[in-house]
């Protein structure tokens, strides 16, 4: 079987998981898809039609699969459906470009299951939801990262990275071996073993400059991602306890979990929030100074000390 025979099979195959994903479908939309003529189109139809496919044309309109057919077994309600398009909405900001695109060629399979009023009822909401993330978080020269990541850890083969770390000024070439991904703080993160630091790192997909695949295999067992996670908070700690008044404690919550909050309890019009940090002197002290005039600092008197050296440095700079 030629490589065109093939190619022309999964492409009739495609049309008719779209043609069941939607009420109507245009052919120019087929040929756009596809890459190929209308007249590759029209002929494709006509051999669907040939194998039994009950499709409806209409001209200037658009063709259509007779109510009722249906290839697989498998039905959804529509608040299942619903949340699908969600589900999609999250995997077009949240992911990179690659993977994506393979959620997108699933949902056509999913949608092709639905009956008529589903459809519609997924129409009516799809157009209505947008997701606008805060920031990027993948690289826009190397669509292909999480793919790659997911075939690493699946194929157990090295990853070749160039890196950007925070605070360097140039970009490192690392050999890595990942262990898994994680989302925390609203960035993706690699949990790898890095060949260059001779120890586990993270490696956030934002930074990578460049992601290549290796044919050489891990020479380490590296066991469950979550057991690396807890050896990370296993590391030591500084305990911050400050006072906020209650109606601006509110608005820092989204984000205490990520500079080690533990508890909170009310006294009167304020809050006590204590928090065990590992970067109490900038990571902790630069978010603190975000609402620093609403709040008070309990302990330690260390952080108040790098708090008046931030704010002196900056008053010099004014």
């Amino acid at each position: 079987m030629s490589d065109d025979t093939i190619k022309r099979f999964d492409r009739i195959v495609t049309i008719l998981i779209q043609l069941q994903s939607k009420k109507i479908v245009k052919a120019q939309d087929l040929a756009d898809r596809f890459q190929v003529s209308l007249r590759t189109i029209y002929r494709d139809i006509r051999t669907l039609e040939a194998s039994g496919v009950p499709i409806v044309s209409e001209a200037g309109v658009g063709y259509s699969i007779m109510e009722g057919y249906r290839l697989p077994p498998v039905m959804f309600t529509k608040e299942e459906a619903g949340s699908f398009i969600a589900a999609e909405k999250l995997m077009q900001h949240y992911t990179d470009e690659s993977l994506g695109a393979y959620f997108e060629a699933a949902m056509y399979k999913i949608r092709s299951v639905l009956r008529g009023h589903e459809k519609d009822w997924i129409s009516a909401i799809e157009s209505q939801i947008a997701i606008r993330p805060a920031q990027d978080l993948f690289n826009k020269n190397i669509p292909n990262a999480l793919e790659i990541i997911f075939e690493s850890i699946a194929e157990k083969k090295q990853i070749f990275l160039k890196y950007e770390a925070l605070h360097a000024d140039a970009h490192t070439d690392r050999l890595i071996e990942p262990v898994g991904l994680f989302h925390e703080n609203n960035f993706w993160y690699i949990m790898a073993y890095c060949h260059l630091r001779k120890d586990y790192r993270q490696f956030r997909t934002d930074r990578m400059v460049q992601i290549k695949r290796t044919q050489t295999p891990f020479v380490l067992e590296h066991g469950a991602l979550e057991d690396h996670r807890k050896k990370e908070t296993e590391t030591a700690k500084t305990k911050v306890v400050i006072r906020i008044e209650k109606q601006i404690a509110k608005y820092i919550k989204y984000n205490c979990k990520y500079y080690g909050f533990v508890e909170e309890k009310i006294e009167g019009n304020e809050v006590e929030m204590t928090f065990m940090t590992t970067d109490v002197m900038n990571g902790f002290a630069r978010w603190y100074l975000m609402f620093a005039d609403y709040a008070t600092i309990l302990q330690p008197e260390s952080l108040k000390t790098r708090l008046k050296e931030i704010i002196k440095e900056a008053s010099e700079r004014l």
